[in-house]
């Protein structure tokens, strides 16, 4: 679904006990479209799409997502494809404000998960959890979610092979999760692989909202520490990540933060001298 059918979405007459939203303002980082709003602002959002039925997804997005969809199509016409990305990584949130929006912090995906949990057992919206490390992990990020939220309704989970899928294996995936009648699909297998594969199967499933979220199953569960939250305030959680996994990421940093650096230099010198000129 395009930004502007979930702004048509959320403009929409709503019932009677559900206020409508507006629309969420956006502005460009790179090429890539950000949220300018806040966790509640999301959230409002989502509820929205979830009482008018929509079939929307939402993208959470980190340094790594930008500087990836400049490089990867597909990514990037899942990205474009979304209701809304929130700004997840601090350095976006510092671009926006450089360019002169209006945005107080980001929207970080492990928290706005919580939050939106919190919120579904007050509301009676089931969740679904697709993806983690192996259903072990996934038992546990529910059993974590349930204790933390009584009433939380988890209609089900899936942990999916760590391969491609073929096309008779996602509609049996569909099957499944349509099964379960989950509101919201929370999606757990990183980036660029949660975006793609919302991106591929939203017209397959009937949960109103479907949102990826990385690395937030495996802080939820308990397998992962997260960074304290100074380290996160000054930008700095992707060395504290480093640090935990250096196999796995010094190769992600060490490419995409110089040249989002250089990259957003450029656009800001840009939009700069436009503003000038005018």
């Amino acid at each position: 679904m395009s930004t502007s059918s979930f702004e048509a979405i959320a403009s929409a007459p709503a019932p009677p006990d559900q206020s409508v939203v507006p629309p969420i303002a956006q502005a460009a980082v790179l090429g890539v479209p950000l949220a300018l709003t806040d966790y509640r602002g999301a959230l409002d959002h989502i509820d929205t799409a979830i009482a008018q039925d929509a079939r929307a997804y939402v993208c959470v997005a980190a340094v790594h997502t930008v500087m990836e969809a400049r490089d990867d199509a597909e990514l990037r016409a899942a990205v474009d494809g979304a209701a809304f990305t929130v700004p997840d990584g601090q350095p976006l949130v510092w671009a926006l404000r450089a360019l002169g929006h209006d945005i107080s912090a980001r929207v970080y995906g492990p928290e706005l998960m919580l939050q939106a949990c919190e919120r579904a057992a007050q509301s009676g919206q089931r969740q679904y959890f697709y993806g983690g490390r192996d259903d072990t992990s996934l038992h546990r990020l529910t059993q974590s979610l349930r204790e933390r939220f009584p009433g939380l309704r988890i209609t089900g989970s899936w942990s999916p092979p760590f391969r491609e899928l073929s096309e008779r294996e996602l509609d049996g995936i569909a099957a499944r999760i349509n099964r379960a009648q989950p509101d919201v699909v929370w999606v757990g297998i990183g980036v660029p692989k949660q975006e793609k594969w919302m991106a591929a199967m939203r017209e397959r499933l009937d949960a109103p909202v479907l949102i990826g979220v990385g690395a937030a199953f495996d802080f939820h569960a308990g397998l992962v520490p997260q960074a304290p939250g100074w380290m996160q305030r000054a930008g700095l959680e992707w060395a504290y990540r480093l640090r935990q996994e250096p196999r796995r990421l010094w190769r992600r940093y060490a490419r995409h933060n110089p040249r989002f650096v250089t990259g957003f230099a450029r656009q800001w010198a840009a939009e700069r001298r436009g503003r000038t000129a005018r």
